[in-house]
């Protein structure tokens, strides 16, 4: 049980399954991103090449950083958004594995990486890291709340703190957001959020490149860096099955529902992208 459970969180649908699909999904942004731009944009192993070239340049902890907080942080961010694609991915492939209060404990999770940011950026001993990891604190404050209220919607409406509940409810009587106008709502008020979460452009202000270039993450380098950059890429691929769990039926992967759990989410992070862009 102990080794299945370790490759569970290591391998699939943990760690290394997140992050491959994470960098993959991640160059489908950059790529899209450069057509509309005009341009031909980079291949598709550009984010490994870019990952593992991190890992092997040095680490400098700048003179007067919170060496602990700056360390940490980025470790912190990638457990987070690890637990909460094995949880999600554990939930959608077995439904009866769902424990009370799941749903709960993902958005706990899904926290992580931002709280992670502001850490790393407040302890960087940086004015302009100090001023990223503010604007992320703001940021959490005003998109938490109305996520958690949205994501709770549907959680209502079935009677259920349990993610395996709502996956089963949507499989016996379609998309939660096709019976509620309220859960129409819950989708958009937590698709927004979501692009926050993602501190996606329109709410990209943490980083904010023209005023203050890279914020929270200016003092980093190395695979620490590569460790922040790897937990956004996850993070693309963990927030939409999220959206997806909750919202759109789940991930199914048995016959024609395959095609169409991948569909779904291709629609959900072309928006994302258009809307960033």
């Amino acid at each position: 049980m102990m080794a299945a459970n370790i490759f569970y969180f290591i391998v699939f649908p943990g760690f290394l399954f997140t992050a491959v699909v994470g960098l993959l999904v991640s160059w489908v942004d950059r790529k899209i991103t450069a057509r509309i731009q005009w341009r031909v944009g980079p291949p598709w192993y550009q984010n490994f090449v870019d990952f593992f070239k991190l890992l092997g340049k040095e680490t400098i902890v700048p003179r007067g950083a919170g060496r602990i907080g700056f360390l940490f942080a980025p470790l912190m961010g990638l457990i987070g958004v690890t637990l909460v694609s094995l949880i999600l991915w554990q939930m959608n492939l077995n439904p009866n594995r769902s424990f009370m209060g799941d749903v709960i404990v993902l958005i706990y999770l899904s926290i992580l990486p931002a709280l992670a940011i502001i850490i790393g950026g407040s302890s960087s001993a940086n004015p302009l890291g100090a001023i990223g990891a503010s604007r992320e604190m703001k940021l959490i404050l005003a998109d938490e709340l109305p996520f958690i209220m949205a994501i709770f919607t549907p959680l209502v409406k079935i009677g259920s703190l349990k993610v395996g509940s709502i996956i089963t409810y949507q499989l016996n009587h379609g998309m939660m957001f096709t019976h509620h106008l309220s859960s129409v709502i819950a989708l958009v008020v937590a698709f927004l959020c979501m692009q926050a979460k993602l501190t996606l452009a329109p709410f990209d202000i943490p980083e904010a490149e023209q005023e203050i270039m890279a914020g929270p993450y200016i003092e980093y380098s190395g695979p620490l860096l590569a460790l922040f950059k790897l937990t956004r890429a996850m993070m693309l691929f963990a927030m939409p099955v999220f959206l997806i769990t909750i919202f759109l039926g789940g991930m199914q992967f048995n016959g024609w529902a395959s095609g169409w759990s991948i569909v779904k989410y291709l629609v959900i992070l072309i928006l994302i992208i258009l809307i960033k862009n």
